[in-house]
């Protein structure tokens, strides 16, 4: 069975390729995906599958009923794109100014449709159900995972399992991990206000420059010197903007940073220790200050038996040469709801561009992968899917 199913996906390469080309040239941002729905709809459709639309929000869920009773495996693939403006020199480069895929979700579509087609010819000597999710708005919070699951997507379903192409990594291998695999990621925005005035005049302000600029170097103590230094974290400003005339002390500035964790308890602790240190800094500055913590997707953590299981079906995949243990990955992913709901597992599928040692990383404007690595995603999936039946 297994055979059969990686020789439909070998005959169907050139289309998962033509598919992911065509999504790169036409990439939409999250919750905005409206034509990108409308073509994985189409796609299903065309094939008579039973498709539903609009699943909490933007998302599509398609199910696949084999002829046999059995067991009911969910695959996702999410398909949002990133404000970024694409710097390749491609023939599929994106045709949307300021908008880009510019972290494989093309690919993890592609894969998924093709992987879909595939299973929908052999469903007559299928057992159970397949329940293939394609999500909306992984990129940017809340996503879209949360609400395609309160919408239903997970009903009935007994196992989970996804991947993520990953361009840094030499394609050919799988990489898992049992546990925390990718981190909380949570975001913080404070305004500092103080008192603007002349620059030749200091003493005269309340300048929220230098309150900011204290802000940032104090933050550092948060993981420095009271976290446990076993205990992954991060606290990282991205940006700090006080834009002012060379002559003018700011009355105010704004901060915006991440917080990464995989401890629940951390990733408390980590948010109360911010509010502390950002009343000290902006109190001994005679300043006064907004501050919002969002919290964003919680850590994505494997079950370990899952992840065993997803191994076992890696080593059957002929295109596999290495299969490793991952370090933990401090980026965040909202495929850590489905594993809060059902059991299962996330691994990466390596990307990197073939003749190069060092590949563009995930986010860069000339971010791309290796397209053969859509095929061996879209067999380990396949595997799992076929062999959990088992």
């Amino acid at each position: 069975m297994m055979e059969r199913l990686f020789s439909k996906l070998n005959d169907s390469y050139n289309d998962m390729v033509e598919i992911r080309r065509y999504l790169h040239q036409h990439p939409e941002l999250s919750f905005q995906e409206y034509q990108t729905a409308k073509y994985i709809e189409r796609f299903y459709e065309d094939l008579g599958i039973d498709v539903r639309r609009n699943v909490g929000g933007n998302g599509v869920v398609a199910k696949i009923h084999g002829e046999k009773p059995g067991k009911t495996i969910a695959l996702r693939a999410d398909f949002d794109a990133l404000p970024i403006q694409d710097e390749k020199d491609v023939p599929y480069k994106s045709l949307t100014p300021g908008v880009m895929h510019a972290c494989g979700h093309d690919g993890h579509t592609a894969s998924l449709l093709v992987l879909g087609k595939a299973l929908n010819e052999m469903k007559a000597s299928l057992k159970g159900t397949y329940v293939l999710i394609h999500q909306h708005a992984e990129e940017y919070a809340p996503g879209g995972a949360k609400a395609m699951i309160e919408d239903g997507c997970l009903e009935g379903v007994d196992a989970i399992f996804g991947t993520h192409l990953w361009a840094t990594t030499q394609t050919g291998t799988i990489q898992y991990r049992t546990g925390p695999i990718m981190a909380a990621a949570d975001r913080f925005e404070v305004t500092i206000q103080g008192k603007g005035g002349h620059g030749a005049q200091p003493h005269k302000t309340k300048d929220a420059i230098v309150a900011a600029s204290q802000l940032v170097i104090n933050l550092q103590q948060i993981v420095s010197r009271r976290v446990n230094p076993i205990d992954p974290a991060v606290v990282s400003v991205g940006s700090l903007i006080a834009d002012n005339a060379f002559n003018v002390i700011a009355d105010k500035a704004k901060l915006i940073g991440t917080v990464r964790t995989f401890s629940e308890q951390t990733r408390d602790f980590i948010e109360s220790e911010l509010e502390k240190v950002i009343n000290g800094t902006c109190l001994s500055n005679d300043c006064t200050h907004d501050y919002t913590y969002f919290r964003g997707y919680p850590a994505v953590v494997n079950h370990g038996a899952e992840t065993e299981f997803l191994i076992e079906c890696a080593s059957h995949v002929p295109e596999v040469k290495i299969i490793e243990e991952k370090e933990p990955d401090m980026g965040g992913e909202d495929f850590s709801y489905y594993l809060q709901h059902v059991k299962g597992t996330f691994f990466f599928t390596g990307a990197r561009p073939e003749g190069v040692t060092e590949a563009y990383p995930h986010h860069h404007p000339k971010f791309d992968f290796d397209e053969k690595a859509m095929l061996i995603s879209a067999k380990t999936l396949g595997a799992a899917a076929l062999k959990f039946q088992e």
